[in-house]
């Protein structure tokens, strides 16, 4: 199995930034992409940004010029930093990752979620 664990959210002030991270572990013969997705209260869940596992990252328009995704790859950790953060970006965060997994001489590809960390940006 693949487990992600989501860290780094928070309570902060409109303009302020915040880090979140994201570290994958479990059975992963390789990462393909790991991205951030968000939920706000009676909406959808969005992408935010995805990183690929040769460093290609796309945003959402919302958070262009204001967010930026990166990953180590060594350590299975993706990353969000997000600077001037605005009201509408509070939401629960979640990390996801496309994984490629073996068992025995089998290889299975994945999709699997964090647990979601709150974000909350106060005006």
């Amino acid at each position: 199995q693949v487990q992600l664990v989501e860290s780094g959210g928070g309570l902060v002030q409109a303009g302020g930034s915040l880090r979140l991270s994201c570290a994958a572990s479990g059975s992963i013969f390789s990462i393909n992409k790991m991205g951030w997705y968000r939920q706000a209260p009676g909406k959808q869940r969005e992408l935010v940004a995805v990183i690929t596992s040769s460093d290609s990252a796309n945003y959402a328009d919302s958070v262009k010029g204001r967010f930026t995704i990166s990953a180590d790859n060594a350590k299975n950790t993706v990353y969000l930093q997000m600077n001037s953060l605005k009201p509408e970006d509070t939401a629960v965060y979640y990390c996801n990752a496309n994984v490629l997994r073996a068992s025995g001489t089998a290889y299975y590809t994945g999709n699997y979620w964090g647990q979601g960390t709150q974000v909350t940006v106060s005006s």
